[in-house]
C-alpha cells in the first residue's frame, strides 16, 4: 500500500513540474505564418521548392521566398498574400509550373503496376494505398494533383487525369440572390394576365 502511495505521490509531482514548464516554456508562434499557411492550398507538393505548405510560409515572411511560387494555389493565393502582406500581387513563377483550370489526380494503371512503393515514398500527403510487390492505387478523396509520383515511376503507369466530382465533393447549391428572390415573389402586374376563373 505504502509503494502505492509513493507511485501516486511521485506522479502527482511530476504532473505539477510539467505543468509548470509548459506554462514557463511556453514558445510562442508567429500568427502571420499562421495566416500566410491558412491561405495555401495545402497541397504539400513541393512545386514553390520547399517541403511543405507551412515551410513556405514560414519563409514568406522571413522574406527567403516570394509570394508567386504555388501553382497548385495559382494566381487567387498570389493576390490574398499579396493582400496580407500589403505587397504588389505579381504573376506566377514560370519556373515554378503552371497553374491549372482542371483539378486533376493520379491514376494508376493497375493492370502495368509491378509494386516497387516508389510512388508510395513520392507522396507528400499518403494518398496511394499498396505494398512491396503488390499494384497500388490512389486515394482520390486524399490526392492533391500534385504530380510528385508520375516522376519516380519506373515502368510509366501512373497519369494525371481531370478529377471528377463526386459524393465527396458536392456542394448545396448557393441559394438565389435576394434581388432574384423579391422580384420572383412580386405578383404579375401585367393588367391583360388572364384571370384563372376566365
Amino acid at each position: 500500500m505504502a509503494a502505492v502511495g509513493v507511485l501516486v505521490l511521485l506522479a502527482a509531482v511530476i504532473g505539477g513540474l510539467l505543468g509548470v514548464a509548459v506554462v514557463r516554456f511556453k514558445v510562442e508562434g508567429d500568427p502571420l505564418i499562421d495566416r500566410i499557411d491558412q491561405i495555401l492550398p495545402q497541397t504539400q507538393c513541393g512545386q514553390c521548392g520547399f517541403p511543405g505548405c507551412r515551410p513556405y510560409a514560414t519563409a514568406i515572411r522571413a522574406g527567403e521566398a516570394d509570394i508567386n511560387h504555388c501553382p497548385p494555389g495559382g494566381q487567387a493565393t498570389i493576390d490574398a498574400l499579396a493582400e496580407l502582406l500589403g505587397v504588389e500581387s505579381k504573376p506566377l513563377d514560370p519556373e515554378r509550373g503552371e497553374e491549372s483550370e482542371v483539378a486533376s489526380v493520379a491514376w494508376i494503371d493497375e493492370q502495368v503496376c509491378i509494386g516497387c512503393t516508389k510512388c508510395i515514398q513520392a507522396c507528400p500527403v499518403d494518398a496511394i494505398l499498396g505494398a512491396n510487390k503488390l499494384m497500388h492505387t490512389v486515394l482520390v478523396e486524399e490526392c492533391t494533383g500534385c504530380d510528385l509520383c508520375v516522376a519516380p515511376c519506373p515502368v510509366d503507369c501512373i497519369y494525371m487525369v481531370p478529377k471528377t466530382e463526386g459524393l465527396i465533393d458536392w456542394r448545396w447549391p448557393q441559394p438565389a440572390s435576394t434581388a432574384n428572390a423579391a422580384s420572383a415573389a412580386q405578383p404579375d402586374s401585367n393588367p391583360q394576365s388572364v384571370s384563372p376563373h376566365g
